[in-house]
């Protein structure tokens, strides 16, 4: 069954304890439709970072309900939620996040074998969207020895290989040049769009926008705009 709404947020506060109390997010209510592409677009630390860990699963609200894929996170105790992430959800972090002994197709595969994939199987997967990706011939490279955008599409390879239905990516055009950061955002889309996921974004980058079907704008943990530019098929 289809499920019309891949990411719920329903007055959600995140609140990080501590001496003086850091308020993250402040009621924030959004909705991104099954098969979109959501951009959230703010500036350094109105609370994107934060808004992408819950929608992952990685943090808890303080108040609120986070639903993904029609699952309410909020209810799962922690086993049930790592299950669900590890299923449901494909992460492209800010810094990669790579592992430098490991080359590029082992960093892909891996997200294939620590989910029980026979390791031949789970390396043509990962060799097959590689090449997909444009890094055919950078398959037996290290990170160390990747430009910026070969490691954030082998980063986004790992994301995709094991077919999420829901893909969050922190900052994907971050520290690129004009030309690869467009280069990224098209194959995070198009890639993504091929397979069926819902793919949510956040940016300070406003290239982002560009190719979204939702533009959702963030500042100081409130959301004080939300477009949707296209009906989503």
């Amino acid at each position: 069954m289809r499920i019309s709404s891949a990411l719920r947020f329903a007055a959600v506060h995140k609140v990080y304890e501590g001496a003086v109390p850091v308020r993250a997010l402040s009621g924030v209510s959004l909705n991104v439709e099954t098969g979109a592409f959501a951009a959230i677009e703010g500036p350094s630390g109105s609370g994107k970072t934060t808004l992408l860990a819950l929608a992952g699963g990685l943090e808890r609200p303080t108040t609120g309900r986070v639903q993904v894929l029609g699952v309410e996170l909020t209810a799962l105790g922690e086993r049930r939620l790592a299950a669900f992430r590890r299923a449901q959800v494909g992460f492209v972090f800010q810094d990669f996040k790579l592992i430098d002994v490991l080359t590029a197709l082992e960093n892909v595969a891996i997200a294939l074998q620590i989910r029980g994939e026979r390791r031949s199987l789970a390396r043509a997967k990962s060799r097959e969207l590689l090449a997909r990706l444009g890094l055919a011939g950078r398959a037996s490279a290290r990170p160390a020895t990747l430009s910026g955008g070969e490691r954030q599409r082998v980063a986004i390879a790992r994301a995709l290989v094991s077919e999420p239905r829901l893909v969050l990516a922190d900052e994907p055009t971050a520290n690129l040049d004009w030309a690869t950061g467009e280069q990224v955002v098209q194959l995070l889309r198009t890639v993504a769009r091929e397979r069926g996921a819902t793919v949510v974004a956040v940016s300070h980058d406003p290239r982002l926008g560009r190719h979204a079907d939702q533009v959702i704008q963030l500042v100081d943990g409130r959301i004080v705009a939300s477009h949707v530019k296209e009906a989503v098929a």
